[in-house]
């Protein structure tokens, strides 16, 4: 038994068996895992905060009392002298993670947008399907139509009968009937007495 497992071993280079039934283990990493769609719904909140009002009132606040501590206070108490070199720094700071965030931001809105565009697309193409559908039936049933007698063809058809039956017989005229006798018993009487 040991030989076959050693046999085993040295067909499969030694190391431990795979087995093709079990995960393998998971290796470690070296940088963290995040989740790419948490990611982006941050950086959809900041750009969307750095495109407000609120966002250009505080930065301009920020600048403002920089620039004014650091010329008005006590040479003690300052901390970044007149060419602001440090204000540069913290503004090229902020401008070089706002750009990728804002392009991150304008990626996942274009890939939105695309998802919808091709369900309207979608859409479009069963609404044109449809109404051409609709449109072929409906001239099939008036195809139809015009080979069935309609009321009002058969109106005009009578009509045109009656005219013409009219038209045969204008010197024949109906019978009239016999007058009738008078169901008075006098007025009978003096008739047949004169």
């Amino acid at each position: 038994m040991d030989k076959d497992a050693g046999r085993e071993r040295a067909k499969s280079g030694g190391g431990p068996r795979i087995r093709l039934d079990q995960p393998r283990p998971q290796r470690r990493r070296l940088l963290p895992d995040y989740d790419p769609e948490a990611f982006g719904r941050l950086s959809e909140r900041v750009a969307r905060f750095l495109g407000t009002g609120r966002f250009i009132v505080w930065m301009t606040l920020i600048i403002i009392l920089w620039v004014i501590w650091n010329i008005a206070a006590p040479r003690g108490l300052r901390f970044d002298q007149y060419p602001f070199i440090f204000l540069t720094l913290a503004l090229s700071l902020q401008a070089s993670y706002a750009a990728p965030l804002i392009l991150l931001a304008q990626n996942r809105q274009d890939d939105r947008d695309r998802v919808t565009q091709e369900q309207e697309r979608k859409q479009n193409e069963r609404s044109i399907s449809d109404t051409e559908y609709l449109t072929r039936e409906i001239a099939a049933l008036r195809m139809g139509l015009g080979e069935v007698a309609t009321r009002d063809w058969i109106r005009s058809e009578l009509q045109d009968m009656v005219r013409d039956m009219n038209e045969e017989r204008p010197s024949r005229r109906p019978p009239q009937p016999p007058p009738r006798p008078s169901q008075d018993p006098g007025h009978g009487r003096e008739e047949a007495d004169r």
